[in-house]
């Protein structure tokens, strides 16, 4: 179970997220949606270590993350998983080396044992016989499967994702929210996804957090969502439909 305790952080003099308090279900996808500009990807960023928070705790399982030395925090990132907006393959690396980093960075594997553990992984988000191409030669479904396969290597508890289906046509938006709830059932992770895409929120959000300019507005599951009164969630419920339709206009002509 993750938990963030009156987590606030700011950047110079500007407030992005104030006293935050979610507990996240253990072993369920916990959907984190608002508008850009809200804060999520602040908080995300910030519950993996990559911002330090002003005030507040960061539990994971019990350890408060944000009170430990840099030591014991490159240890605890083996147990997550970090799928970033737009996939962040690194461009002269080739597919197998990229999923291969984080077990480079992190065990003392053999290659041939690192080698086996890649191809499991790309074997589980169904990229076949690509290993030696290059992100510039793949889709942008197959690069962020290839990025999802990547923070699966270490066999993590949590997985974070921004944006996931960010830059995505709706049917392999589709895919890849299909595939970050399997995986989040079959390896038992307590994931954490931020969208601002409510197709995904209906497909795969056990529990959906509301951010709204820094604040936690609302939280509860995808089908209380149609009983709120929450003024600010429905604008943005309604928008988030708005936008996807017009979308999926622009993809069918």
């Amino acid at each position: 179970m993750i938990e963030v305790k009156n987590l606030s952080k700011s950047f110079e003099h500007t407030k992005v997220l104030n006293d935050i308090n979610i507990v996240f279900d253990k072993g369920k996808a916990n959907l984190v949606i608002g508008q850009s500009g809200s804060g999520k990807t602040v908080l995300l960023k910030s519950i993996v270590g990559l911002h330090n928070v002003d005030e507040g705790e960061i539990v994971f399982d019990g350890t408060i993350f944000n009170h430990l030395n840099f030591k014991e925090k490159k240890e605890m990132r083996k147990e997550i998983g970090m799928l970033f907006q737009g996939g962040a393959l690194f461009d002269s690396s080739t597919v197998e080396e990229n999923v291969m980093f984080p077990l480079d960075m992190f065990t003392e594997m053999s290659f041939e044992e690192k080698r086996e553990r890649t191809n499991e992984c790309l074997k589980r988000v169904n990229i076949i016989n690509a290993n030696q191409l290059y992100p510039a030669e793949l889709s942008g479904g197959m690069k962020k499967r290839v990025a999802i396969a990547r923070a699966i290597a270490l066999n993590p508890k949590y997985l974070f994702c921004d944006e996931p289906n960010s830059g995505l046509d709706p049917k392999t938006a589709l895919l890849i929210d299909n595939l970050i709830k399997e995986i989040t059932i079959e390896f038992n992770m307590t994931t954490i996804v931020n969208t601002h895409d409510m197709n995904s929120v209906m497909e795969i959000g056990d529990k959906v957090i509301f951010i709204y300019k820094g604040d936690k507005w609302w939280e509860g599951t995808k089908d209380d969502i149609f009983d709120t009164e929450n003024k600010e969630l429905n604008e943005f419920v309604f928008a988030s439909k708005l936008s996807q339709k017009i979308k999926d206009l622009k993809n069918h002509y």
